[in-house]
C-alpha cells in the first residue's frame, strides 16, 4: 500500500487527508484547531491522532506535504503605474499566487503609501508598471521610494524591463532583498503571470511560512510547499480541464465563503457570447481568482452589512431578521457556531449574500455604446454566462442542510441585468473539504488528484 498525507493549515482549523494512491480514493479525513499562535506542530499531531483513531491504526505516508493560510496567510501589497492596467495587472498576479491583497497602490508612491506597507506587515511587494518600452521613470520612482524605507518584505519586480537595470542597481545599493521577473504586462492589455507567480511561491516557501512560524512543522513533515488559495487554483483548473486521457469537467466557477474572506474562482476564458459584443480592458486569464476580504461570515461580517442596501435590510427585516444586530455579533463572537434553526436560517441568508457580491465583483459586464454603425455592446472582464458547473465550497455551505440555496445567489438576475453572471450550471458540493489537498496532490499525481475530485463532488 502506498499513502500520502494532505495537509492544510488553515487560519482556523489544521486539515488532514490520507489518500490510498492504489485504491484511488481518499480513506480518511480529520482536523483540528490550528496552533500557529503558540506551536503549530500541537494542532498538527491532534489532527494526526483524530486521523489514526478514524482509520483504526497508524500507517506511514510515503510524503507528507502542506499548504497554509494560517497567520493571516500570504499579505502582498500590488504596485502599478497606471491604476486599471498595470495595477490591475499586479493585483491579479497576486491573487493568482494564493496571496490576500491588502493593498493596491498606483502612480507615483508617497510617503504617506510606504509608511502604510510598512504598518500592515505586508510579506511581499510586488512592483510593477509600464509596458515594456513604455514609462519607466514612474516605477523607478517607486523603486527608489522603497529602496530608502525602511521595509524588510521582499521586492519582486516584474515592470518595464527597460527600468530592471537601475531598478537593480537601486535595491541592490539599498540591500533589499528583491528579485528581477518578467513584465506582467508586456504589451497593452496583456498579460504574463506565470514568472512573477512562480517567484512568489518561491519566496512563500523559502522566507515567508518560517517568519509565520510554520516551518516548525517541517520536523514532522515533509514540506509547506503553497499557499492554500493557490492549491485550490490547481486544484479546479486540473478539474476544469482534466489531464491526460480524463476529461475534465470543463468551463467552471467555484465560490468558497469563509469566515473572513469570500473566494470566487472561475475557469474560463470568458469570451463574448452575445452578438455586436467585443471585449475591452486587460485580458482575461483562464484561470482567475478574486478574493473579497469585507464579505466574511465572522472576522468581515461588518463588511458583508456594509454592503448591504437600505433595501435588502428592509427585506429580511420583513422576514423577521435583524440583520445588524446578527452580522454585529458574529463579527465579535468569531468562534459562534449555529445551534437552532432560525440560527441555520440566518447562516444561509448571510452566505446567500457573501456568494451575490463576491460574484458580483467577478464576472463581467456588458456596456451599450452608441455608435455611427448601430448599437455595440462593451464587454469589460468574463462572460460567464454558459460555464456548465458551478462548486460550493467552504464551511458555511459545506454545513448548509440546503446549500443550493445559497449557491442560486450567485446565477443571472433582474437585479444585475448587465453582469455577466452563470445562466444556469450544475451545481456541485466539495462535501470533504478536499480541493486544497488535490491542489497538492496534483503536483505529483495529477491523474489521481483529478479521479478523486469527480468521485467526490456531489451534485446538488
Amino acid at each position: 500500500m502506498s499513502y500520502f498525507l494532505l495537509v492544510d493549515f488553515g487560519s482556523t482549523y489544521t486539515k488532514l487527508t490520507a489518500v490510498d494512491l492504489e485504491k484511488q480514493d481518499i480513506i480518511a479525513t480529520s482536523k483540528a484547531m490550528t496552533t500557529v499562535e503558540t506551536d503549530i506542530t500541537l494542532g498538527y499531531e491532534k489532527a494526526l491522532d483524530f486521523l489514526y483513531k478514524d482509520l483504526g491504526q497508524k500507517i506511514s505516508f510515503e510524503k507528507v506535504i502542506a499548504c497554509s493560510s494560517a497567520a493571516g496567510g500570504l499579505k502582498m501589497a500590488a504596485i502599478g503605474l497606471v491604476e486599471e492596467l498595470t495595477t490591475e495587472a499586479a493585483k491579479r498576479v497576486c491573487l493568482g499566487a494564493g496571496a490576500k491583497v491588502e493593498l493596491v497602490l498606483s502612480h507615483h508612491i508617497n510617503q504617506q503609501e510606504v509608511k502604510r506597507i510598512a504598518d500592515k506587515n505586508i510579506d511581499i511587494i510586488l512592483l510593477a508598471g509600464g509596458a515594456d518600452g513604455g514609462n519607466s521613470e514612474c516605477v523607478i520612482h517607486n523603486a527608489a521610494k522603497l529602496a530608502k524605507s525602511t521595509i524588510t518584505a521582499p521586492i519582486v519586480f516584474a515592470g518595464n524591463k527597460d527600468a530592471m537595470d537601475e531598478i537593480d542597481t537601486l535595491l541592490k545599493d539599498a540591500g533589499k532583498e528583491y528579485y528581477l521577473c518578467e513584465n506582467v504586462m508586456p504589451k497593452l492589455n496583456q498579460l504574463n503571470t506565470e514568472s512573477a507567480r512562480e517567484k512568489i511561491k518561491d519566496i512563500f516557501v523559502r522566507n515567508i511560512i518560517e517568519a509565520k512560524g510554520i516551518k516548525k512543522v517541517e520536523i514532522l513533515i515533509d514540506q509547506v510547499v503553497l499557499p492554500t488559495p493557490h492549491a485550490v487554483l490547481m486544484a479546479a483548473e486540473l478539474l476544469s480541464k482534466g489531464y491526460g486521457d480524463e476529461n475534465g469537467l470543463g468551463e467552471l466557477m467555484m465560490v468558497d465563503v469563509g469566515g473572513a474572506t469570500t473566494d470566487v474562482y472561475s475557469l474560463s476564458y470568458g469570451l463574448p457570447t452575445q452578438m455586436n459584443a467585443v471585449m475591452t480592458g486587460l485580458e482575461e486569464p483562464y484561470a482567475k481568482r478574486t478574493v473579497e476580504g469585507d464579505l466574511g461570515m465572522r472576522y468581515s461580517a461588518l463588511g458583508v452589512l456594509q454592503s448591504m442596501t437600505v433595501k435588502d435590510l428592509e427585506s429580511y427585516k420583513a422576514q423577521g431578521y435583524h440583520m445588524e444586530k446578527e452580522l454585529q455579533m458574529r463579527h465579535e463572537v468569531i468562534d459562534w457556531l449555529p445551534v437552532t434553526q432560525d440560527d441555520l436560517d440566518k447562516e444561509d441568508i448571510i452566505a446567500g449574500h457573501c456568494v451575490s457580491r463576491a460574484v458580483s465583483r467577478h464576472v463581467g459586464n456588458i456596456k451599450q455604446i452608441y455608435t455611427p454603425l448601430g448599437m455595440m455592446l462593451h464587454q469589460t472582464g468574463k462572460d460567464l454566462t454558459n460555464i456548465e458547473y458551478f462548486i460550493g465550497t467552504g464551511g458555511v455551505i459545506i454545513h448548509s442542510e440546503n446549500p443550493k440555496n445559497i449557491l442560486v445567489h450567485a446565477l443571472k438576475n433582474k437585479d444585475f441585468p448587465m453582469e455577466l453572471r452563470p445562466n444556469q450550471p450544475k451545481f456541485l458540493l466539495d462535501h470533504d473539504y478536499i480541493l486544497s489537498a488535490m491542489g497538492l496532490l496534483s503536483m505529483t499525481y495529477p491523474k489521481i488528484a483529478l479521479a478523486i475530485m469527480k468521485k467526490r463532488m456531489i451534485h446538488l
